[in-house]
């Protein structure tokens, strides 16, 4: 007998092998036929799978969120049926659930068309009302191999090789159709439902490789819901207008070029924007009690080997040998640089805590197929700091620490959502006692700081756990932006020492911190977040003074060397065109304030400002103008005063 406890706390004894169907019977016939999988000790399981072990049980409709990942993989699972079904002599790869979705990976010497979605949409669909039982069977791994190369399905027969000799081979059978899978997945076709979506075609390398066949991947996505499906779908054109790519272009801030894959072309509209950024995080670090350094680009292998990070990252990093023999690399990381400086001279704990930034350029080696305009590049330049502190300070460094970051996310239009504790991964350094500790300090820090971490277990470092930031953009997305991560391990590699107030040496705390992460990611995430209509301090362009007729050339000169003067990044656009295409264009290039004159406002010293979005106009002098939009201009930060 097992004894299973259920939410409610109850405890029930059933036979050993009992399956979760039956558990929903012994309640009610109807519950037996509603559930969706089983859950034991958080484990999902397919209803009909017998459970061999007691413990916490309870039962999944097809409803419940936890249920939403088994929609998406056994809607893989009707997709590549359908594809075989309609385009035979396809071999299916894999299909993993996916973020908001799914996707299939599969070989043909043909290439698929989107033209083709709606034949495959319409097939997954009668594979859904056939509600074909989804069957679990263990197969023997030799004759598994056999019978996938025997239909010609070497992809899965070359997944079975690579398994470990103990993995129990699993296969699902949907009907006539089969494939290799561990699952769960639910009792029958019917419970995917027809909330799906076929939604684009993209080129995969088998496994990764591009020494590997090309397969073509077909990517979905599965909602318990028709509403919810058609929300996510709006929010998918919604993020289709605001791509960054896109609006980098039109507003002519950045491009990206096949012959540096990875690093950004930074247009003059687009350096500003990122001056202004930098500006505003420098005078926020500066009120902060950092102080700013500079370390080098390129440094010896031998450095890496000291701080660890060739072992660890060297597939990463971008190496380069000299005529000398020297064996160079270009830094991940600014954080080993960082404790050059600390050992430079004899530190005292007076020192402590020494907060030390850095706008520090990195590059890594990012596959190409992983690169995705600003959000996943080669170059980058973190907002970096490190926080040399005593043990005893931690908490209220890393409190501090928590205020501003959510402070400057606010400033640039960005909602704190909540604060991730990654706590110890499996692979680390450090005794378990280490580890209780630090995660502690980290939780007690985000409390003081006045939230509740969400814990992500075993997402910490490998030497040490850290909090992320989260925050939430306009149309509702989450973006992971900040760190904190605390570290015993690099100040012990590379020998960091402060006298303390005993005499004696001590190491160091070290506080890896970001606030942006990086800027090209960052200013990628802002971009998407104002759809590229930015609050006027940001803006690269503030102001275009534009002009109804010739005859105001020379007043609208005036105007914009009125506005410069004022410190307002100011256009002027003297075209021979009409005002309503001049305005239209510079609404487009997202330029927030359109300062119209003419003939009258030329008489009367007088501008129309239109702002961007509203039809509406407001005639007001020069001076009022200069007044209102260098007020709105006007950085939070300095605001504030």
């Amino acid at each position: 007998m097992i004894d299973l406890k259920f939410p409610d706390g109850a405890v029930r004894q059933f036979p050993s092998s009992t399956t979760g169907r039956q558990v929903a019977a012994s309640i009610s016939p109807s519950l037996a036929k509603k559930a969706a999988l089983a859950e034991i000790n958080g484990e999902q399981r397919d209803l009909d799978r017998p459970i061999e072990t007691g413990g916490d049980f309870r039962l999944l409709m097809r409803d419940d969120p936890a249920a939403l990942e088994t929609i998406r993989h056994d809607a893989a699972h009707v997709l590549a049926q359908a594809v075989q079904e309609l385009f035979p002599g396809t071999q299916v790869t894999i299909g993993p659930a996916i973020d908001d979705g799914f996707y299939y990976d599969f070989h043909r010497e043909e290439p698929f068309s989107t033209d083709d979605f709606a034949a495959i949409e319409k097939r997954m669909g009668e594979i859904v009302d056939r509600d074909e039982k989804l069957v679990r069977e263990v197969w023997d791994r030799d004759e598994a191999i056999i019978y996938f190369d025997s239909i010609g399905e070497r992809f899965k027969a070359e997944l079975i090789r690579d398994l470990p000799e103990n993995e129990v081979i699993t296969v699902y059978r949907t009907g006539k159709w089969l494939d290799l899978c561990r699952g769960p997945h639910f009792p029958s076709t019917k419970f995917v439902g027809k909330a799906f979506k076929l939604t684009k075609l993209a080129g995969a390398y088998w496994r990764g490789d591009h020494r590997n066949p090309q397969l073509q991947r077909i990517y979905a996505t599965a909602w318990a819901s028709k509403e919810d499906l058609d929300a996510h779908l709006k929010r998918l054109e919604e993020a289709e207008k605001r791509d960054h790519r896109k609006l980098g272009r039109a507003m002519e801030l950045f491009h990206m070029q096949e012959e540096g894959r990875g690093m950004v072309f930074w247009h003059p509209k687009g350096w500003v924007l990122w001056q202004v950024i930098e500006a505003y995080m420098r005078r926020r670090l500066n009120a902060a009690g950092y102080v700013e350094v500079k370390t080098p680009q390129v440094l010896d292998r031998k450095f890496w080997e000291a701080s660890g990070h060739w072992d660890k990252y060297r597939p990463n990093m971008f190496v380069c040998e000299t005529v000398e023999g020297e064996e160079l690399s270009l830094k991940p990381m600014n954080c080993p640089g960082h404790v050059q400086i600390f050992d430079q001279g004899l530190r005292s704990y007076r020192e402590l805590p020494l907060r030390m930034a850095e706008f520090g350029a990195c590059h890594r080696y990012e596959p190409s197929g992983a690169l995705h305009g600003l959000m996943r590049v080669r170059g980058f330049v973190q907002d970096d700091a490190h926080i040399f502190c005593r043990e005893d300070q931690i908490v209220e460094e890393t409190s501090r620490f928590i205020d501003l970051a959510r402070s400057v996310h606010a400033d640039l239009g960005m909602e704190t959502a909540y604060i991730s504790l990654g706590t110890r991964p499996e692979v680390r350094a450090g005794t378990d006692e280490f580890w209780d500790k630090a995660e502690a300090q980290m939780a007690e820090a985000a409390r003081a700081a006045g939230t509740e971490p969400v814990v992500t277990e075993g997402d910490g470092a490998f030497y040490a756990p850290k909090l992320d930031f989260v925050v939430k953009d306009a149309i509702g997305r989450e973006w992971t932006c900040g760190t904190i991560q605390l570290d015993y391990v690099l100040p012990e590699r590379l020998g960091a020492e402060y006298v303390g107030e005993d005499g004696a040496k001590h190491r160091p705390v070290m506080l890896h911190r970001a606030i942006l992460g990086s800027f090209e990611r960052f200013i990628g995430i802002m971009i998407e977040n104002y759809a590229g209509a930015f609050p006027l301090w940001l803006a690269p362009v503030q102001i275009v003074v534009a002009t109804i007729v010739s005859d105001a050339d020379d007043y609208a000169k005036q105007v914009a060397a009125k506005f410069k003067a004022a410190g307002l990044r100011v256009e002027t656009d003297l075209r021979n065109e009409k005002v309503g295409y001049k305005v239209r264009e510079h609404s487009v290039a997202k330029v927030p304030v359109i300062a119209v004159v003419g003939k009258n406002e030329a008489e009367e010293g007088k501008v129309a400002i239109r702002r961007l979005g509203s039809q509406g106009q407001e005639i007001v002098s020069i001076e009022e103008a200069i007044r209102i939009l260098t007020d709105e201009a006007t950085p939070p930060d300095l605001k504030r005063g």
